[in-house]
């Protein structure tokens, strides 16, 4: 049965099927292992400016869920999703984008390429814009469909993204990329911003807005929002010495882990001296004071921007002791987390 003759999958379960076609109309398609939240981030947006109230009715946008056949996909938090449109079923001329939603391992997703091969090209050739959210962007890009383009990518997976396609132009700075009939979006919060901006563009802006004082969002980021929590430009390190590049990395990926240097360098297959080297080369500074500022950079924003406690800031960070916390952190900036609380206030 031809999913052209299947109302939207959603609302016929609110029971209404719109009696005009929608302003604009999704695919989504999350892969195996898909991350949840921006999965869930991408649809709650679509689901408030979808009517004038707050009852899903898919009459301004509509949205379908598919994947390679019915049953259910596990997300990487190991929910279940279960999908009840099979590709084989989907008419793809009912849909002006098709949304990949990436999986937590960038190698599963270039892996699983091949499978979706047919199916993604079938979208390219019938003119449907893809949209790559997260690791899904290994998955297109394996298969040739972003060559050209501007790829946003999560900063945690830029080194490994520039390494498997070095013809890319890797973005970490941006929080989405449009780029023609191809569409990137790192993933986590930033799906939200990108539904608002595709669903501007036929919607109009007010109802692309709608709906974000129910998600408790205040106002929108622009796509080039600077993630202040990781301290520094995120984007420099793809511009450094690959060593030094996948070593950042690991540093903010195992920013709460007591990881030693020389543990962090039998991760990357070198010695202490080399690393010691490269970093010294590139960055004027040992690699260990340059962990120790990312990490007193990442909890001095914490201690301005949350209202967490100061055992869970330090925990955050690697310190079990509170107190130690404290002492390391004055040293670094010359005044204790209590007194830059009182200059906040």
């Amino acid at each position: 049965m031809s999913s052209h003759s299947l109302p939207s999958q959603t609302a016929r379960l609110f029971g209404s099927t719109p009696s005009v076609p929608p302003d604009v109309r999704f695919l989504l398609v999350p892969l195996p292992t898909f991350n949840m939240l921006p999965f869930g981030s991408f649809l709650d947006k679509l689901r408030f400016s979808a009517d004038e109230e707050d009852f899903s009715e898919q009459k301004y946008c509509s949205w379908d869920i598919a994947g390679l056949s019915d049953g259910d996909v596990v997300s990487s938090s190991g929910v279940h999703l279960s999908i009840k449109l099979a590709f084989e079923h989907v008419n793809l001329a009912q849909y002006d984008y098709v949304v990949v939603f990436g999986g937590r391992s960038a190698g599963q997703m270039k892996a699983m390429a091949p499978l979706y091969s047919a199916f993604f090209k079938k979208a390219v050739a019938r003119g449907v814009t893809l949209v790559t959210v997260d690791n899904a962007c290994f998955t297109l890009a394996s298969l040739g469909l972003l060559d050209g383009c501007e790829v946003a990518v999560h900063w945690r997976h830029l080194q490994e993204f520039e390494t498997d396609f070095p013809t890319l132009k890797a973005r970490a700075d941006q929080l989405y990329c449009i780029d023609g009939k191809r569409i990137s979006c790192a993933g986590g919060t930033a799906v939200i911003e990108l539904a608002i901006e595709l669903l501007a563009g036929l919607c109009g802006r007010e109802r692309a807005l709608k709906g974000l004082a129910d998600m408790l969002i205040d106002e929108t980021r622009s796509r080039n929002h600077y993630l202040k929590s990781l301290g520094g430009d995120v984007n420099k390190a793809h511009q450094h010495n690959r060593h030094v590049s996948r070593t950042i990395s690991l540093m903010r990926q195992n920013l709460s882990v007591p990881l030693s240097i020389e543990e962090l360098s039998r991760k990357l297959g070198l010695s202490r001296r080399q690393l010691d080297r490269v970093f010294l080369k590139e960055l004027a500074v040992r690699p260990r004071e340059y962990w120790a500022t990312m990490r007193m950079t990442h909890a001095h924003w914490r201690l301005q921007n949350s209202f967490y406690s100061l055992a869970d800031i330090a925990h955050e960070v690697s310190f079990t002791d509170v107190s130690y916390f404290c002492k390391v952190f004055k040293k670094h900036f010359g005044y204790s987390p209590t007194q830059l609380k009182k200059i906040e206030k």
